[in-house]
């Protein structure tokens, strides 16, 4: 029986971002933080044994990335920057999966809560394949 490899885990938890996503006009106009997770999936195998940076991901061009998107261009959705991030991470990184958390720490709901979040999962076999067809027949 064949096994397929292992995949390992590169995780950066709680990159704190600028920006002015909303559906709001103030949120557009005044922007708010944004807590960014990244986790990126691949075996790292090689990477541990040789002690090559080549054989992994650069986390801090990783940070770069997601950067630049929640501090760019405003979207409506926080679904739309989660799902940019990982669109451009699956694009740019030799990795298998990434999963992306973009959370709104400081969000006006009307009552208390730590913040509102959307997480999403990519893999490279689902790149180009927008939306789960959740509902559809």
């Amino acid at each position: 029986m064949e096994t397929s490899p292992p995949y390992d885990s590169i995780i950066l938890r709680k990159m704190e971002f600028f920006g002015f996503h909303g559906i709001e006009a103030l949120e557009r106009k005044q922007g708010q933080r944004f807590l960014v997770d990244v986790t990126c999936r691949k075996d790292l195998r090689l990477a541990g044994s040789t002690d090559d940076i080549g054989m992994t991901c650069n986390y801090a061009e990783i940070y770069s990335t997601v950067r630049r998107i929640v501090e760019g261009t405003p979207f409506k959705l926080i679904e739309s920057v989660a799902e940019l991030i990982a669109e451009r991470i699956l694009q740019i990184y030799p990795v298998r999966e990434v999963m992306v958390r973009v959370s709104k720490p400081d969000v006006l709901l009307g009552g208390t809560l730590d913040y509102a979040a959307v997480e999403i999962r990519r893999t490279m076999e689902s790149k180009g394949n927008p939306g789960n067809q959740e509902g559809k027949s």
